[in-house]
Parts: C-alpha cells; structure tokens; sequence
C-alpha cells in the first residue's frame, strides 16, 4: 500500500519514534513534508578534474584522500578544525569553525572522501570552508546511492545524516505515494514545467544536472507564481478602494516651493508628480517611494504631506526609531518655518504635554503628526487622516501597518524606504504598490572615498583622523557595541571611547553616543555634534539614520566585517554631505569569513545603493534581508530571487495575467490553483499589503 501525503514520518521504513523527533527539528512531520524538503546542493561522485588543474573561486568537487587532521586549536575565540586532502597532485586545506565532536572523528587518515565546496585561500593555503563531505563506502555490497552520479545534501540537525535522509526518500519512493497535483495542465504546458510527481523524484533523485535544472524550475515557478497571484489579487482590491480626490491648490506646496534653498533634482520632480496624480484620483494611494542615501526622499515626502493639509486633512509620518522621529520632526519644523501648519511629535511613555498633543490630535488643531509606533497606541484618535507615510516600513510588523492605516477613513499611503531595495525584490515585497524612485542624487552629494584595511593598520588610520581634525574636520567612529562583554571580542563604544579621550584625542572634544542613552542626553550630544563643538563622535550604529553634519567627513567602522551590507551603507551616508572631500575607512579583524570579505569589497567598490542592495539580497536571501515576519513576505523554500530573476518575470505575468481574467480563480480549468490558493495564501493575502 502506497503512502498517504499527511502520514506520519515516523512510519517510514527507517524513521521510527526517536528519528521522528529529529526529523521534527527540521519541520519535518509527514511524507509530504519530506517530499518538499529540498536538497540545498548536490555532491557529484563524477569528478573530472584534479587538484592541480582546479581554480580560485570556483566551487568544485573533487575525490581525495584524507593525509592528516589537525588538533582543533583557538583563535579569535573561535575553535577551528582543519583536515587535510589529495589526489596526488595537490593538496587541499578543509576548514571548519566550531566543529561538532562528532564531525572530527569522521576522518581517518587514508579514508576516501568527496569535497565539495568554493575554493579560496584562507591563511595563503588553498582551502574549503565548511566544505560538503561524503565518506566513500568501500563495503562490497551495493545501494541504490553508491550507483548514483549526483547525491542530494540537505540542511541538517544532530542526529541525522544525509545518508538517513537519502534512504528515508528512497524508500518512500519505493514504495509509492499519492500526491496531488497544484498546477493545472494548461500553465504546465505552456511554461514546460514537470508533473509533480516526476519533478520531486528528479529533484531527489536526479541523474544529470538537467534534471535538477528541470526539477527545481518547476518548484521555483510554483513558489513565485503563488505570491505574485497574491500581489495581483491585492493590487486589484487596492485599484478599487475609493480614496479623497485631493485638489492642488497650490498654497502650501507653492510656498514650499519657492521657499527650497536648492533646486529640486528632476528625479525628485518626476516623483512629486507621480504622488501628486495618485493624491488627485478618486482612489487610494499605495505607493513604495525609494532611493538612494542622500537623495531627498524626506522633501518628497514633505509636498505630499503639505499636499493632504491643503486639503483639510491630517497627515502623518511613522518612523521606527525615536531618533528618526526626531530628525523628521526637526525637519519639518525647518522647512515649515512661518508655515500656517501646525506640527507635533508624539513619542512613547509618558511626558509634559503628552495628554495636550493627543487632544490636538483629536480635535485637527495638528495637521503633520511625527512619530514611532506610538501613532497605532489605542489612545491616539486623529480627526481626519487623509495620509500616511511610513518610514522604513519592513521595520515595523503588518499588523502595526495595519492598525495606523485603520485610523484614517481610506487615507492615501506613501512608503518610503531608505535601503534600496532591488527590483526583484521589490516586485515581490512591493507588488502591490505602485513604485516610485528617485534615481539621482543632488549635484551637492559627494562621492565618499571608501577603503577597508586590516587591523593592523589601525594606528595609520587613527594618525589620519588627526590630521583631518586638525584641518577642522569632525569624525565618526562607529562600534558595534556598547560595552565590552565576555561572550564578544568586538570593539566595544565604551572602551573605545575612554581610550581616545584619554590617549591620542586628548587635546580634541570627544564624545560617546550610543542606544541606551536617555533621550535628553542623545539630543544634547547630537546637537553639540552638529554645531561642531565635538571633534570626535565615538558611537553605535544609533547614528546609522538622523544625523545630518555636513562638516563630518570621516567615517570609520570597527569590526566593519561583522556588518551587514545595508547597515555599512547607510552608516556611510552620514558622511559627504557638506563641501568637503569624504572618507569612509572599513576596519577589519581576521579571521575574516568569504562572507565578509564579499561585503567589504563590495563597499570598497561602489557608492551606488541599488548594486550594494543587490549584492546584500544575494548573500542574505529574501527573508534576512527584509525581515520575513516584519514584511509579511512568505518564506521560499527553494526560490532565490536574484537568481531566478528571469522566472519571477514569467511568473508575475502569468499570475497578473491570470487574476485579469479570474479575478477568484472560480474557472473549471484554474480549480488546482484556487484549492492550493485557499489552502496556503488566502489569510496571508488580508495582511500581505499592509
């Protein structure tokens, strides 16, 4: 008898009670389950190069034979395990950190192995990090696995092996299953995609790498596919929200206009009108507004807000951090000098004046409302919001978005977004949106000289800092953390700070900004910062939004290689603001991973924000970069949306095409689509697009 979708692990042939209860780590419970769990690589036993003839940077697999392992050793609070192979006409280094103690007992000097892999140097030897291994079975009888040319690796927890996991799916395949297919035969035909059944058998089982190319296309398709009939299905329920047709009446943005002490880039203009023309339909808004540091989104923001007020409605700005708030606010208030518009800042907790700004709120005696997720707090009531800005909106949970756009009556929504997202991305994020970016920077935005070094080097740099201060220059020096702890070596804000103060800055005004500070103090420090009357600012990354010096022309990261790439941008872009040439120096400590050397070079290489979110969406994938849960994004199981650019395209517009036509996939031909739609995507689809 042939297995059922929905039975449980554990009666597999070769699972049991106590495999069970591993497989459970994984999210596995059923055979369906494990029939979707994917391989995340494949190790090929087929091998037709040699140590010798292999490249730098290349990922391989090789047969070789084990001639020695080291004694893990510690450095950097790091335990490393090192093995080495051959093949006779070289040697190869695999390296692991924090290696179980069940891995080091595997090798054995002269055991046959296959090691896969991106080949590197690390410590100037031709090495493996964390390289895929499979121990050669030299037993005389033979499986279905020690026939095969290409072996599935899947992700894994303690107490399973892939081997287990490649017998487990054999079996299951041995025996049979049923399973169901989820797309219909049309769309498979006309996108030549795989039955299921034959697709999960060449995706476990594959034969060549065509296979697995097929295979995984079809998957890729499937998973894409069913979030871009998400998208197109809250796209058309947002086309057909009526909103407020706004009038330009050009008072307050007239004034604005003339008022701007530089010239708007045509970028911004394009934009402004883009907003504009949604503000004036007789439909909501729902628009992602983003660029690069730099390039002026707040003043963008600024029109449509005066645009809402003009028109006798409430506008409001949510911002994830208090800071930020802070900053919008102080924005404003310059921008809005002798404006008749009235402007309030509402923060958590309590404090003076808290119970009279909820009250103007109420009343409509405030017309632009800055603020952090106070703003959804059941307390806060506005009189008539007409539009909503959302400041970095993956930094804030759905229902948050949610509750803040339930306080108005159809409010238009403007989201803007300080890390540029890429279009891949944004097509899967944003879908539903209509998007809006501004792709030039003004002429006064200086390129920032960006250079990474090792530690060793550090004094140099410091002696460099001293000579800029000297000059009358201000500096950044950021750290990543507040105070030094036992579990972390990193450079610590404190420490750095006392040591400066005290040492080589002794004669300058240092300074130390960091999270934990009470606001008072924060404001106090950032104003004394901006006024110029502190040489030095030794902080965290509190200072990665909201303070804009145009005298700072220095930056310098400590342990620049533990950050993420969005983080190091946007850190960067507090610099180069003013006149005056601008550098951001990156500070590395070894040992430093493929990973981090990937970041550096890349912030090394280019100032453009779009090619560094690229590069991040890359080495994080979706879910990281964005904040799965935040965003409401759905988690993909074998999607990569860099990679698989080109079948996110088709499947947007065959699932745009699709909704066009059956709007609730009621047709007899599209019945698949509509069971696997209710099943999996119709209560994701009500909090998708908040």
């Amino acid at each position: 008898m042939s297995y059922s979708p929905d039975d449980s692990i554990q009666y597999v042939r070769g699972v049991g009670p106590k495999r069970a209860k591993y497989f459970k780590k994984l999210g596995i419970e059923t055979v369906k389950d494990i029939l979707f769990y994917y391989p995340r690589d494949y190790l090929s036993t087929v091998t037709d190069k040699s140590i010798s003839e292999l490249k730098i940077n290349e990922t391989v697999s090789l047969k070789a034979k084990v001639t020695s392992k080291n004694n893990v050793y510690r450095k950097y609070r790091k335990s490393i395990f090192q093995v080495v192979v051959s093949d006779g006409t070289g040697y190869i280094y695999c390296i692991w950190f924090n290696a179980s103690k069940w891995l080091r007992e595997q090798f054995e000097e002269g055991k046959e192995i296959i090691v896969r892999g991106k080949l590197q140097f690390y410590g100037k030897k031709l090495s493996i990090i964390h390289p895929d291994v499979e121990f050669l079975n030299k037993e005389k009888k033979r499986s279905f696995w020690s026939e095969r040319d290409y072996l599935p690796v899947y992700n894994l927890t303690e107490g399973l092996s892939n081997k287990l996991l490649r017998k487990v799916i054999h079996n299951i395949f041995e025996r049979g299953f049923e399973i169901e297919e989820t797309l219909p035969e049309y769309l498979r035909e006309q996108q030549n995609l795989l039955p299921v059944y034959k697709a999960l058998k060449l995706i476990h089982m594959p034969s060549s790498q065509q296979d697995i190319k097929r295979a995984r296309r079809r998957f890729v398709f499937e998973e894409l596919f069913f979030v871009e009939l998400m998208l197109a299905r809250k796209k058309k329920d947002w086309s057909r929200k009526k909103g407020n047709s706004l009038v330009l009446k050009k008072t307050l943005t007239t004034q604005l206009k003339n008022k701007l002490p530089f010239a708007l880039t045509f970028a911004q203009k394009k934009v402004i009108r883009e907003i504009v023309d949604d503000m004036k339909s007789p439909y909501q808004m729902n628009r992602l507004l983003q660029g690069d540091v730099g390039s002026g989104k707040t003043i963008v923001a600024i029109f449509a807000m005066l645009l809402a007020v003009e028109n006798g409605f409430q506008a409001a700005i949510m911002a994830p951090t208090e800071i930020l708030a802070q900053q919008h606010y102080l924005s404003l208030k310059d921008y809005l000098k002798n404006f008749d518009v009235k402007l309030s800042l509402l923060l958590g907790g309590n404090y003076k004046d808290k119970k009279k700004i909820l009250k103007n709120i109420k009343s409509g005696k405030c017309d632009i409302i800055v603020g952090t997720h106070s703003l959804i707090q059941k307390n806060v009531e506005f009189d008539s919001l007409g539009l909503i800005v959302i400041d970095e909106q993956h930094r804030f949970g759905v229902m948050q978005r949610k509750t803040l756009i339930q306080k108005g009556q159809t409010p238009d929504k403007l989201v803007m977004s300080a890390t540029p997202i890429p279009r891949s991305l944004a097509l899967t994020i944003y879908g539903d949106l209509e998007v809006s970016v501004i792709d030039e920077l003004p002429p006064n935005r200086k390129t920032v000289y960006t250079n990474w070094i090792n530690s060793d080097k550090r004094e140099e740099v410091i002696d460099f800092l001293q000579k800029k201060i000297e000059e009358g220059r201000q500096v950044f020096i950021v750290c990543p953390l507040v105070e030094e702890s036992e579990k972390s070596d990193l450079k610590a804000a404190t420490s750095t700070y006392k040591k400066l103060k005290q040492g080589t800055f002794s004669e300058f005004e240092v300074d130390l900004l960091h999270g934990k500070m009470k606001n008072e103090k924060k404001d106090k420090i950032m104003h004394e910062f901006s006024r110029g009357n502190i040489d030095v600012l030794v902080a965290t990354t509190v200072i990665e939004v909201g303070i804009d010096v145009p005298n700072a022309t220095i930056m310098m990261i400590e342990h620049a290689e533990r950050f993420g790439l969005s983080q190091l941008h946007q850190l960067r872009g507090r610099v180069g603001r003013g006149k005056y040439k601008s550098y951001c120096v990156l500070v590395a400590y070894e040992p430093i991973s493929e990973t981090g050397l990937k970041r550096l070079n890349t912030m090394r290489k280019t100032n453009d924000g779009f090619e560094i979110a690229e590069v991040d969406l890359e080495i994080r994938g979706p879910g990281e970069f964005f904040g799965t849960e935040q965003s409401g994004i759905p988690h993909f199981k074998i999607a990569n949306i860099i990679r698989d650019k080109e079948i996110l395209e088709e499947a947007r517009e065959y699932a745009f095409y699709i909704i066009d036509k059956d709007y609730e996939l009621i047709s007899e031909k599209n019945k698949e689509l509509r069971k696997k739609y209710r099943q999996n995507y119709l209560e994701k689809e009500k909090l998708f697009s908040f």
